[in-house]
């Protein structure tokens, strides 16, 4: 029973058989066979090589032959191959090739057709002169599991070596030579199949792909190396159907696959395996319920998009073969209207929608002329060659050189006895198709050892259903393996644009690009290609799309508002072309120049009493003093480099130090003055000796000794701060040691605090002159300026706090400035009768008089 099952599923399937006869012996095919019946599927055609030349055009009647369009098909390129070899006096010379339908009934008429065949004949393929059963070629077109069948039934039945050559698509299951010596694929590998279809996906930017496959080995074999390419490039499977191939079993499961396919939101599916079944019924079924995807499959599948759409369609990946020269020509030679067989007119005819009855068809008297078969040929099959008719093309030619090598080698070494011919040519079929290579008339290179053959180079077809429903194929480009990676895929944009209308693709992708300034993240349940995007963090870029990690900005940039690129950090610093730099830079200038006039002043005047009243040199030290005071404010503006950074502190902590210093010696010696009409030597002896004047280098010395420990312990330094401020880098000096630079402004804080004291002690000493009052009042400016300078100084940053130092030390050099000097310039100048020594007299004899 299990045989019998086996047998009538093999029933489904055409096989084209190819016989060798010994050119000593002669075989007449008859021509009355095929006559009537049912159109099936199940044609058998036989290829007999024959001694001697054929009729013209033999095989035009065995073409009558009720066919169904795919059979009718492979027929033609069978007639085309065996005509073509025929006419070929090169090979196979002094014997011809011939084709026979014994019948196209294959279910009712199997074992009779192969009884009549092995027994009724005088002389058959299998038999020799002798009776003697010879080798017997197969070509078959069936799947797989049917084609296992026909190998393993009819070697059976035979009960001789049966070769079978196989032209459809490659099976690893069939590629057993252990198990099937005697099997032949006519089909590469597609291992670069999966390739083509990958970087056919990656040009159109393609990641989220739908596949649709039947459930059987060869398709498993395909998906592992689709599988392969597309985690490499990062490509993901939406979903994978597994079609099986059981009808009844799909049938269950039909739904599940189409609410998968409609759920899913991938807009590309690849179809892949058998192209008959259970498989092309799911993709009809799709297709016909407005499915709109892009589908992509081979040249095998006889598939044609039922909607005109420009958008989507259907693109065929096929192996690269040139065009057969005459092929076109011979197809528009024959004439089916001329031939015998009414039931074959009306079959092509009708695919022109053409009213046609038993009446009217034997003339078509009512079909238009104009419907030629070119146009036939267009609609149901290509007039150049597809892979199946190329492989059977192939596969003749390979029979023709295997016989033809055969019959060298019989000719020029015969067996020793005539007896062992027939197992001489069985042994030698058998090696010989394994290891022929030939070059076809196209040019390309054939090889039947399949461990030697080449990966195959691709064609790329775009399918289009024309208006009428005509099937239009255009060729879009070209996938080669042997290129460099990057390089392997051609396509033609103007030939997409001309057969698509337009180049815009529809796209594919799990997740939406992230752009610049965002990042994919994934989470674990995601597949590679679904992600979400979520922007960069605080300071970092990306400036690219589907980037995994953002760029962190180097120190001296940051990142723009749309995080997609950093820019340069500006630098901070106070400066000339500032205004608040520019404001105090005048006032330093101003102040120093307005400083220097008062030196000027007193100067000119230095014979004047008020000069000469409160020790002109301390005075002009203490003018010398505060104008280098004014300056110092320019060594903090501009860039900070080490050297300005040292001198800042240094240079005012010294010169402030000196005029702070100078002013203590002056209220020292009032006070001196004042107490030296007492009778106290020593009070003398410290003024005459000039000893307040040794009080400016003492304190000037301690202060540079705690300059010194400064500088040699914690010396200021540029500092960058390049967080403080968003997209700035703020330059400024670094102290190096606070608590050095607090010692240096207690030290001088201490100085102007004992001048304050004294100097407010002895305000109410009599004198014309006496500076007491001033200096009081300019310490107590001093005092309250440092004071108010730290917890500004400590709340502020930048250009800011270096600002408010500058301020700090204008304000208290100004302070003693306008305090001390100001009222005795105005005296000098506007009031003269104040400074004589006249003045000066009276003043103190009234002041004696009072007393």
């Amino acid at each position: 029973m299990f045989t019998l099952i086996l047998f009538f599923l093999l029933l489904n399937n055409p096989v084209h058989v190819a016989g060798f006869n010994y050119p000593t012996c002669s075989w007449r095919i008859k021509q009355n066979r095929g006559k009537g019946g049912n159109s099936e599927t199940d044609c058998i055609f036989l290829i007999l090589p024959v001694k001697g030349p054929v009729e013209k055009d033999d095989f035009k009647p065995l073409l009558n032959t009720q066919t169904l369009t795919e059979n009718h098909k492979h027929a033609l390129v069978l007639a085309f191959s065996v005509n073509e070899i025929n006419r070929n006096p090169d090979l196979l010379p002094n014997m011809s090739l011939t084709m026979d339908i014994p019948s196209c009934n294959w279910t009712s008429k199997f074992r009779n057709t192969i009884y009549d065949s092995l027994h009724n004949y005088k002389i058959l393929p299998n038999y020799s002169c002798q009776d003697n059963l010879l080798c017997v070629v197969a070509l078959t077109g069936g799947n797989w599991a049917t084609t296992l069948l026909l190998y393993t039934v009819l070697s059976y039945f035979i009960y001789q070596q049966f070769f079978l050559l196989t032209y459809r698509p490659f099976h690893p299951a069939l590629h057993d030579h252990e198990n099937f010596p005697y099997l032949y694929q006519m089909s590469s590998d597609d291992t670069s199949l999966a390739l083509a279809l990958v970087s056919f996906i990656i040009h159109f930017s393609w990641n989220w792909i739908g596949l649709a496959i039947s459930d059987n080995e060869q398709s498993t074999h395909f998906l592992s190396y689709l599988k392969r390419g597309m985690e490499r490039n990062t490509v993901c499977f939406a979903f994978v159907s597994m079609i099986p191939v059981d009808m009844d079993l799909y049938m269950s499961r039909a739904e599940v696959y189409y609410n998968q396919i409609v759920t899913s939101s991938t807009n590309v599916v690849i179809i892949y395996g058998d192209t008959g079944g259970t498989l092309a019924v799911s993709f009809r079924m799709w297709e016909s319920l407005g499915l709109q995807k892009l589908w992509i499959t081979t040249t095998r599948w006889d598939v044609t998009p039922s909607k005109k759409d420009n958008l989507y369609g259907l693109f065929a990946f096929g192996h690269h073969h040139g065009e057969i020269p005459g092929f076109k020509n011979f197809v528009q030679t024959l004439n089916p209207v001329t031939s015998s067989d009414e039931n074959l007119a009306k079959l092509e005819w009708m695919y022109f929608n053409c009213e046609v009855s038993a009446s009217k068809c034997k003339a078509l008297k009512n079909c238009s002329s104009n419907h030629s078969l070119e146009w036939l040929m267009a609609h149901t099959f290509e007039m150049t060659f597809t892979e199946g008719s190329y492989d059977i093309y192939n596969a003749v030619y390979a029979a023709a050189h295997v016989f033809h090598e055969i019959n060298l080698q019989i000719f020029h070494n015969p067996p020793i006895a005539k007896g062992k011919v027939q197992n001489y040519v069985c042994n030698k079929l058998g090696s010989s198709l394994r290891k022929i290579h030939f070059t076809n008339p196209v040019g390309d290179r054939i090889n039947m050892n399949q461990r030697d053959k080449q990966q195959e180079i691709y064609d790329i077809f775009y399918i289009w259903n024309f208006p009428q429903g005509l099937e239009f194929k255009v060729k879009i480009g070209l996938f080669s393996p042997y290129f460099i990676n990057g390089q392997q895929l051609h396509l033609s944009g103007d030939m997409i644009e001309w057969a698509r209308g337009s180049t815009q693709m529809p796209t594919s992708v799990c997740s939406s690009d992230c752009g610049p300034g965002f990042r994919k993240f994934r989470k674990k349940e995601m597949s590679a290609c679904c992600f979400d995007c979520n922007p960069c963090p605080e300071n970092e870029i990306s400036n690219e799309t589907n980037v995994e990690m953002c760029i962190l900005c180097p120190e001296d940039q940051y990142a723009n508002t749309g995080q997609n690129h950093c820019i340069q950090k500006a630098l901070i610093f106070l400066t000339y072309e500032d205004p608040l730099g520019r404001v105090l830079s005048l006032m330093a200038l101003g102040f120093s120049a307005f400083t220097a006039l008062v030196l000027g002043i007193f100067l000119k005047h230095h014979h004047t009493p008020i000069v000469k009243a409160n020790n002109s040199t301390l005075t002009y030290i203490l003018l010398i003093s505060l104008i280098f005071c004014f300056l110092c404010p320019l060594l903090f503006i501009g860039l900070p480099d080490l050297a300005t950074c040292i001198l800042q502190q240094i240079t005012f902590g010294v010169v402030f130090t000196v005029a702070i210093s100078t002013v203590l010696a002056k209220t020292i010696t009032v006070i001196l003055a004042f107490k030296v009409t007492a009778p106290q030597r020593m009070m003398k002896y410290f003024l005459v000796s000039r000893v307040p004047n040794y009080i400016i280098p003492i304190c000037t010395l301690l202060e540079l000794l705690v300059c010194a420990v400064w500088l040699g312990a914690f010396p200021p330094s540029v500092d960058i701060d390049d967080q403080s401020e968003h997209g700035h880098i703020i330059i400024i000096c670094n102290k190096g040691s606070v608590t050095a630079f607090y010692c240096v402004l207690g030290y001088l804080a201490c100085l102007a605090f004992v001048s304050f004291t004294l100097a407010f002690l002895s305000r109410n000493l009599p004198s014309t002159f006496n500076e007491s009052k001033s200096i009081t009042f300019s310490m107590l400016v001093v005092c309250s300026v440092w004071v108010t300078f730290l917890p500004v100084y400590h709340s502020t940053k930048g250009k800011v706090m270096v600002a408010v130092e500058i301020f700090s030390i204008l304000a208290s050099s100004s302070g003693m400035l306008l305090c001390i000097f100001v009222p005795k310039c105005y005296i000098i100048l506007f009031r003269p009768d104040r400074n004589s020594f006249q003045m000066i007299r009276e003043k103190s004899s009234s002041h004696t008089h009072i007393s």
